[in-house]
């Protein structure tokens, strides 16, 4: 029988995809506090592994066929340390969750939905019309502006486009048919900033990406522009964030992605370097945007397809790397 290791967060899946696959797999559950003796020994026997971090401390073993990551992003897998010889793919199913959120995060901003249900808990009839209260915003007229329409960025535009906000796109290569008022490229990204009353970030992290949003792009937003980043914290120079969020250079930010995260040693840090949690204009999640029912049932999908099709020859979908004859 084959054997499929799930590592770390990956383990997770392991009912959905049992319940998904159609060959016969022994599945084997390390969780993330595994030691490296028992990664070694079961990856060592491993035809599949299945995980989201990898570096050059998990050797693969000589039966492994196929690396399948458990999400989307790969800036936690070195390729370099998988042999040429292993395929590797990874998996979606989050977009659904994630473009929510993000609507989610605009329609609370727009009508002050959380300040209005704090106030009122607290025995203040502030923002009703009943008292001659100024009216709250809308969603439908605002603009919204994404970075990457990639799986993610398409299903947040879809969805505001439904609401009538007017949305400008920006990718780094041609999106067929997007979903868009508008579509900018990669060399005009400063010329969208001043235009949006949200700016949502949802392309992938890597070299091109690291710190795209600093100080100098953070002063091209207006003054009430909202920054929803649901990508990867790494997007935004975190000292410059801070400092426009503090000073109120700019209007505030809904934040699910950060620069710290749980590790054995540390299982609840500050998410960041810098007292985000102190500013009244930051909205805070522990990036959860796409942790939802429906991603595990629609992932672990994904990832038994892929074991199947390494079971019977069938062709493997969301290749990241064929693998090379040898």
């Amino acid at each position: 029988m084959l054997e499929a290791v799930l590592h770390g967060i990956a383990a997770a899946y392991e009912g959905a995809v049992r319940e998904q696959l159609r060959t016969p797999w022994r599945l084997t559950v390390l969780p993330e506090d595994s030691g490296p003796a028992a990664v070694a020994v079961a990856v060592g026997r491993a035809d599949a592994v299945v995980l989201t971090r990898l570096d050059r401390s998990m050797p693969l073993g000589a039966k492994v066929r196929l690396v399948q990551v458990g999400g989307a992003g790969l800036d936690a897998v070195d390729l370099e340390a998988i042999p040429p010889r292993i395929a590797v793919c990874n998996a979606y199913g989050h977009e659904d969750g994630m473009a929510e959120y993000v609507i989610l995060a605009i329609l609370a901003w727009r009508h002050r939905f959380l300040e209005m249900t704090r106030s009122f808990a607290a025995g203040s009839w502030r923002f009703s019309g009943h008292i001659g209260d100024p009216p709250h915003g809308e969603a439908a007229g605002a603009v919204l502006g994404i970075v990457g329409l990639g799986r993610i960025g398409r299903a947040v535009a879809r969805r505001a486009q439904a609401l009538g906000l007017v949305v400008i796109g920006w990718n780094r290569s041609l999106v067929p048919d997007p979903p868009v008022e508008e579509l900018l490229p990669w060399s005009r990204l400063d010329e969208l900033l001043p235009r949006v009353d949200f700016l949502v970030l949802t392309c992938a992290l890597d070299e091109t990406t690291r710190g795209l949003i600093d100080g100098r792009r953070l002063a091209l937003l207006r003054r009430d522009a909202v920054l929803i980043n649901v990508a990867r914290g790494p997007m935004c120079v975190e000292a410059d964030l801070f400092e426009a969020l503090r000073a109120k250079r700019i209007g505030g930010a809904v934040l699910d992605v950060w620069w710290r995260y749980p590790s054995a040693g540390d299982p609840a840090p500050r998410p960041s370097a810098f007292p985000f949690h102190e500013l009244d204009n930051v909205v805070m999640t522990p990036h959860a945007s796409g942790w939802t029912e429906g991603l595990f049932r629609r992932r672990g999908g994904q990832i038994a397809h892929n074991l199947d099709a390494l079971a019977t020859g069938a062709p493997l979908i969301n290749l990241v790397r064929a693998p090379l004859p040898g």
